[in-house]
């Protein structure tokens, strides 16, 4: 039997993912079964709500020893991971639970990490450099974008380093996702808006990601490539957010829109985490760098035209995402395929995501600077269905600038 390309796939998962309005309730009932002394890891933000509150009465009502860390910064600075594990090294946490948006789900992984293996940090940076199991992580989202509650991805900022940078592993991916949309009501547009785009640009550039062989799942990659799970996932995802994302958006109230975008963005975790993303977020890691933006909201500006550059290798994706968006049939596959795109880019435009890099601050004189960092991130280069070199990105990053959004084809 000859095996095609396609005929492959692989799931990675937390063993209990909990989904549904309310289900917070269920966080101390599952800590406890994983150790009595647990580090929870959030931002000052959360740390002064009222859902907080209970959170950390129901983790003590269950008997755990709460020690909190509230210092989670955006886009997880290097220095604020070791920081918390210089006060919490010796404190005999069993178990990390992270509350919050992708920064404070990705610091619970980095400091299961450290607590389990030592330091320093840099050593496990790249793919599969972490030797083992961490503690367990409990993962409790409180935005729909990132779908770090199931990844195996922390992705951090280091001063040290011109870029971005993350640790992949299949060890990071945390025991247990309660994922409750409740804890994503008090989201602003804004936030909504920048986490839904990361969710679109997941879902988006898994599903369109290099098509590697069916050998990629036994090259000891954590990123294998676009295959028949991963597209599931994304298919489901990409509907949800179709109508899910702008009703969100425009009213923060909608409860079935908020438990579908952060089912969606769920979905793009599972996706993201064996497919991988491409070039919207190589390019991102230096823009983030330079603008200070947030990272949603970069990979938002971005995605039109990495999707234009990849179409004529993505004809039929891009064509299905015009069906699985409700754009009526007409045309060829080309056409169906710019379709695709301009309903991707419809969708990001009416929550506000702005159309070119200018509005994000970025000057002309740096664009070509973004373009040969971003091809130093070469995971995601290699992951891109198109081939990528410094003449591909700054195409991707001027046109971006300038905004032109012309037929790719």
């Amino acid at each position: 039997m000859t095996i095609t390309p396609a005929s492959f796939g692989v799931q990675r998962a937390p063993r209990t993912v909990v989904f549904g309005a309310g289900q917070r309730t269920l966080l101390g009932q599952y800590a406890a079964e994983y150790g009595r002394k647990a580090l929870v890891c959030t931002d000052q933000r959360l740390a002064a709500s009222a859902e907080f509150d209970e959170l950390l009465s129901d983790l003590k009502d269950h008997g755990l020893e709460v020690t909190v860390w509230s210092e989670t910064e955006a886009e997880l600075p290097a220095a604020g991971i070791e920081a918390c594990y210089a006060a919490t090294r010796d404190e005999g946490i069993e178990l990390v639970v992270g509350i919050g948006g992708g920064s404070c789900l990705d610091m619970s992984k980095a400091i299961a990490l450290l607590l389990t293996h030592g330091g320093p940090l840099d050593q496990y940076y790249g793919e599969n450099a972490v030797p083992g199991p961490v503690m367990p992580i409990i993962a409790v989202p409180t935005t729909g974008g990132t779908g770090s509650e199931v990844t195996p991805v922390c992705v951090l900022s280091d001063s040290h380093r011109e870029l971005k940078t993350g640790i992949s592993s299949a060890h990071l991916i945390p025991m247990v996702a309660i994922c409750d949309p409740e804890l994503t009501y008090t989201c602003p547009p804004g936030l909504t808006a920048s986490a839904g785009a990361d969710a679109v640009s997941h879902l988006v550039e898994s599903f369109t990601a290099i098509q590697r062989p069916a050998s990629a799942p036994g090259e000891n990659r954590v990123f294998v490539g676009k295959n028949v799970i991963s597209d599931s996932y994304a298919r489901w995802g990409l509907a949800l957010l179709a109508e899910a994302l702008p009703a969100a958006f425009e009213n923060p109230g909608d409860a079935q829109a908020r438990a579908d975008v952060m089912l969606a963005a769920n979905a793009g975790g599972y996706a993201l985490g064996v497919a991988g993303t491409a070039a919207a977020h190589a390019l991102q890691y230096p823009l983030g760098a330079l603008t200070h933006t947030a990272h949603g909201l970069g990979v938002g500006v971005l995605l039109p035209y990495v999707m234009r550059y990849n179409a004529p290798a993505r004809v039929a994706e891009f064509a299905e995402i015009a069906t699985i968006f409700g754009v009526p049939a007409s045309g060829g596959p080309e056409d169906r395929a710019v379709a695709g795109i301009e309903a991707v880019e419809g969708l990001l435009d009416r929550i506000g995501i702005p159309p070119t890099l200018k509005e994000l601050g970025l000057t002309e004189d740096q664009l070509s600077y973004i373009a040969s960092m971003g091809l130093k991130s070469a995971r995601l280069v290699d992951n891109n269905p198109r081939p990528l070199d410094v003449d591909a990105l700054t195409e991707i990053t001027r046109a971006a600038y300038a905004g032109d959004r012309s037929n790719p084809f």
